[in-house]
């Protein structure tokens, strides 16, 4: 599969997680990576306090290397909620990227572990937009010294993605 040339719209944990194993330099070097504020900026220094010093987020490295953080109103969350109910039981930072994503008309992936959000890919018919770090990263050549936590690997995603649109049927 030829490498995704458009926008990577990321979540925090795949912030921090590309933090973790020090591939985030990687990542937004090899994709146009953008995010939500809500993600990019709040979730990624909520607990900062608390994270090992490798895992703690630079804020002004994360604004330097984001090629886009958006801001997300009141109106493109509710758009989102029009289109798919379920959006409201995710966390504020997915609501949000998921508000944002549906406002686009490009060729855009989202990068982002968590099965409530993979269901919701799956219920909107864009299953083939959901992509894992792992596969990001073997795109653009890159292997992390530190091995990905499962939920990032493309192992995950498919088996994930297998369970999830066996009981789910996209909404159009």
């Amino acid at each position: 599969m030829p490498r995704h040339q458009g926008v990577v719209l990321v979540d925090t944990n795949v912030i921090i997680e590309s933090w973790r194993v020090s591939c985030w330099r990687a990542l937004t070097s090899g994709y146009a990576v953008e995010s939500v504020e809500m993600c990019a900026i709040i979730e990624t220094q909520t607990g900062l306090q608390r994270r090992r010093p490798e895992e703690r987020i630079d804020l002004a490295e994360i604004q330097a290397t984001l090629r886009n953080i958006h801001g997300v109103g009141t109106v493109e969350r509710a758009e989102a909620l029009l289109r798919d109910d379920q959006i409201r039981f995710l966390d504020a930072g997915e609501q949000m990227l998921w508000a944002h994503a549906l406002t686009r008309s490009d060729a855009w992936l989202l990068c982002g572990p968590d099965k409530a959000s993979l269901r919701v890919g799956i219920r909107l018919g864009l299953r083939d937009r959901l992509v894992s770090l792992e596969r990001l990263l073997l795109d653009v050549g890159h292997r992390p010294k530190q091995p990905l936590k499962r939920q990032y690997t493309e192992q995950w995603l498919r088996d994930a993605l297998s369970q999830i649109a066996s009981l789910e049927e996209p909404r159009r």
